[in-house]
């Protein structure tokens, strides 16, 4: 890169903030066309705050996800999350808040003035709008705009693409000139372990019922690539931490068939991401209260 083109380039870190299951993982891993958030139909799956990169000709976008902001956390790893997802909107350069297609309510019009304290410059893209009437969309826009928070308010669709490169367009006007921080084939600054666990993790989600992946959490014990004694295969041994022995009973299932299940399923997309056939070895264990001790929270990667 010469010079001149140097002076032109942007880059900065973008945090991508808003309620519980307002599609922000998916926005992340759709604009840097690369699974790198855990998603499901439920609320509060992003747990980490997830460095995506995406390159442009002339910018590098440093995205932050971040997990759902709530009206009340309800233990000490609710309120690490809260803390985790307000320090990703003083970290940003730009902040995109994501919002379901309706008017802003007590948690919204907080996720507004944090950004609003902060200074930092926002646009605000109201999601799943091909889910509803065009004409309901106005008055969700006009109830934004009155809090004089965003340089854009922008609907959009995710899941059908609808309006993301004028998303694009504006986070990219926004970005402050500056070289590119990581090599412009880089997509994240995670590695393959903390991409291995987020895989459980989002099918567990998928695979157990409401309460179950919670209370449950992953860690990745042991990683060990081309393992002579696993047949040269990556092996992966994973920890699954739950809060009572009543959830390790169904997580495990009836003969192991929910967990074989888990396991299966994991494997496979494991497999497919790293490019190398694995290994992989779930246990659970029963950590009780997890969700109220810092210490352990931080201990398992939170």
């Amino acid at each position: 890169m010469d010079a001149s083109s140097r002076e032109k380039f942007k880059a900065g870190y973008v945090a991508v903030v808003g309620k519980p299951n307002v599609g922000k993982s998916t926005f992340l891993n759709t604009m840097i066309k690369f699974k790198l958030s855990a998603i499901s139909p439920k609320p509060q799956t992003t747990r980490h705050k997830i460095l995506g990169i995406l390159n442009g000709e002339n910018y590098q976008i440093l995205f932050l996800d971040t997990p759902g902001i709530m009206e009340k956390p309800r233990h000490e790893l609710d309120k690490w999350l809260l803390k985790r997802a307000f320090e990703a909107i003083e970290d940003a350069d730009v902040i995109v808040m994501m919002a379901e297609p309706e008017k802003p309510d007590e948690v919204d019009m907080q996720i507004v003035n944090k950004i609003k304290e902060s200074g930092k410059p926002a646009i605000l893209l109201i999601n799943k709008v091909d889910t509803i009437d065009k004409k309901l969309v106005l008055p969700v826009i006009d109830a934004y705009a009155k809090t004089e928070t965003f340089k854009e308010i922008i609907p959009v669709s995710v899941l059908k693409n609808i309006n993301l490169d004028v998303a694009l367009e504006k986070i990219v006007e926004l970005l402050p000139e500056s070289p590119p921080f990581y090599p412009e084939d880089a997509v994240t600054d995670r590695n393959e372990r903390f991409l291995v666990q987020e895989i459980i993790r989002e099918k567990l989600f998928l695979l157990y019922g409401e309460e179950i992946p919670y209370s449950a959490a992953v860690e990745i014990e042991e990683f060990k690539e081309q393992d002579e004694s696993h047949g040269g295969k990556d092996y992966i041994r994973a920890v699954i931490h739950v809060e009572k022995d009543s959830q390790k009973k169904i997580i495990i299932g009836k003969n192991g068939e929910k967990i074989k299940k888990l396991g299966t399923v994991s494997r496979k997309e494991i497999e497919a991401f790293l490019g190398r056939p694995v290994f992989l070895e779930l246990w659970v264990k029963v950590s009780e209260k997890w969700r109220q001790k810092p210490g352990f929270i931080k201990e398992i990667g939170y």
